[in-house]
């Protein structure tokens, strides 16, 4: 079954993050990527992306900021990768070779603010 998640942008002590797209589907096999938007009056953000699938808890997947290159865990650095564009003030994470067991709940995080983007694989 289709798992759908709405989340809007959320606004707290001035920052603001927004996912660009609420829900995303594509084939096993491709590549997709999940675009986060924030706005901040940090001059040095960071920011992170989670997983959650079905009921278990988030799993950190990575962490980028505007100087330096973050850490990505051990378990995603083959197929997921991300790049803080502080140009474009968005931190897309790039999913490669895409699986079902790819298929879960994203979570983009600025600090204390955390919004999610719904990601179905089809076989």
């Amino acid at each position: 079954s289709r798992k759908t998640t709405r989340v809007p942008h959320l606004t707290l002590s001035g920052d603001t993050i927004s996912p660009v797209e609420d829900e995303v589907t594509a084939r096993e096999g491709e590549s997709v990527k999940l675009t986060c938007r924030y706005r901040t009056a940090a001059t040095g953000p960071t920011l992170y992306w989670y997983k959650q699938d079905g009921n278990n808890s988030p799993t950190f997947i990575l962490s980028r900021f505007k100087i330096g290159t973050g850490e990505t865990k051990d378990l995603f650095k083959e197929r997921f990768s991300s790049t803080l564009d502080s140009t474009s003030r968005s931190v897309p994470l790039k999913i490669q070779k895409l699986q079902l067991s790819d298929s879960a709940v994203y979570y983009c995080a600025l600090g204390g603010d955390v919004l999610g983007v719904s990601l179905t694989i089809c076989g």
